[in-house]
């Protein structure tokens, strides 16, 4: 299904923000960010009818404001997108690039989907906007010995586009570790800093930087927050001992026996603590044998989905010498990705989990969005400075 355009949403936002369009977008978290950022996100695509389902029963929007493309990022042409865009977000599958995945690279059939989204710029020849942002896994950038970044940039290059990389962890905002890769062009580049800020682009960044022939750029940005080291206890549901979500003497028993000597150890100093305590627990394999890891901290891990070997998360409350373990819930997943008040109502549990787990997180996205994509989508990296007199 495509979008003619005279169907199109408004091509600027009644209030003048700067409008994007969000491929790939899923249940719009990035739209959450962008627009606490004072953006106006007017058209969005995802392939994903759970997705579709959860974004349209938080924002019940307008058609006649905002269309949702319902479709393979494939099908979309350049002629249906709006005009007037002031940015192009697009946080493309990480699923043949992620550790946890295939490995395949921009070549899978998944993360290959980026060169759709470049075709589409393409097609929108002198309408495409200025500025494009790219999120995905911290993989892409080893992913066949950094070939497929290069790649990337090199067909944002060819659209005239000067390139950005950098990364960012949502555990600099909310307690879960989930370091992410962006990448921004612009076809009006601010100066570049003289020395790399390295929270941002880490030493294993500087090979694309230093790579023959790409045009590329490094904005002077500021550090972000500094990464968390608790929190994970804060955003947990306080469920009763009664409720149904705890797992049972048998399922709780398989779990504590699956763990290993060291893990056993840590647990059992939070089981004797007078204090009620939270961790999160992966199911791994280790030499064959699938076994329970727990974290060491109150910040909770990657939250992923089921695809690509990875596992959901279980929740541990362990003090005062008891021991319970449950799924996290669709709400603490939502906590952990910024939206705290995102509408759950009516969804079914795993349509959540995976929502959240294949989303990018709010804060994150607000950061970029207030440091580095509003000030360059204004112009005001390239304003130049006012002159005493």
């Amino acid at each position: 299904m495509t979008i003619a355009p005279e169907h199109a949403a408004e091509e600027r936002a009644p209030d003048g923000m700067p409008t994007v369009a969000e491929f790939f977008a899923g249940i719009g978290l990035v739209r959450l960010g962008l627009e606490q950022a004072g953006f106006r996100v007017v058209w969005a695509n995802d392939i994903d009818a759970d997705k579709h389902e959860m974004y349209t029963r938080h924002f019940q929007d307008d058609p006649d404001r905002h269309t949702y493309v319902t479709d393979s990022v494939a099908d979309v042409k350049g002629v249906d997108m709006p005009d007037n865009l002031g940015l192009a977000w697009a946080s493309f599958p990480c699923t043949d690039l992620s550790l946890a995945g295939w490995r395949r690279g921009l070549a899978g059939k998944e993360s290959g989907t980026f060169m759709e989204f470049v075709r589409v710029l393409e097609e929108m020849k002198e309408r495409r906007p200025r500025t494009v942002a790219l999120e995905n896994v911290v993989g892409l950038a080893t992913s066949h010995k950094g070939a497929d970044l290069v790649a990337a940039v090199e067909a944002l290059n060819d659209l005239d586009y000067s390139v950005d990389v950098l990364t960012l962890d949502a555990r600099r905002f909310v307690p879960q570790s989930r370091p992410r890769l962006f990448i921004v062009g612009t076809m009006d580049p601010p100066p570049s800093v003289g020395v790399p800020n390295r929270t941002l682009r880490p030493v294993w960044l500087d090979a694309i930087f230093s790579t023959d022939d790409l045009r590329m750029h490094q904005a002077d940005l500021p550090d972000p927050p500094a990464l968390k080291k608790a929190g994970l206890s804060e955003i947990v549901e306080k469920l009763s001992a009664e409720d149904a979500q705890w797992w049972d003497e048998a399922r709780s028993a398989a779990f504590l026996n699956s763990l290993s000597p060291i893990q056993d150890q840590r647990l059992q100093l939070m089981r004797a603590a007078k204090t009620i305590s939270y961790r999160t627990a992966y199911r791994r394999t280790r030499n064959g044998v699938p076994m329970w890891e727990i974290r060491a901290d109150d910040v909770a891990g990657c939250l992923r989905t089921a695809r690509g070997g990875s596992s959901k998360q279980a929740l541990v409350e362990a003090g005062h010498g008891r021991v319970r373990v449950r799924w996290m819930t669709a709400r603490e997943y939502a906590r952990l990705m910024g939206a705290d008040d995102y509408r759950l109502d009516g969804l079914r549990r795993n349509q959540a989990l995976y929502g959240f787990g294949d989303a990018v997180c709010v804060n994150a996205v607000q950061w970029l969005a207030e440091h580095y994509l509003a000030p360059l989508v204004a112009g005001k990296f390239t304003e130049t400075p006012a002159v005493a007199v």
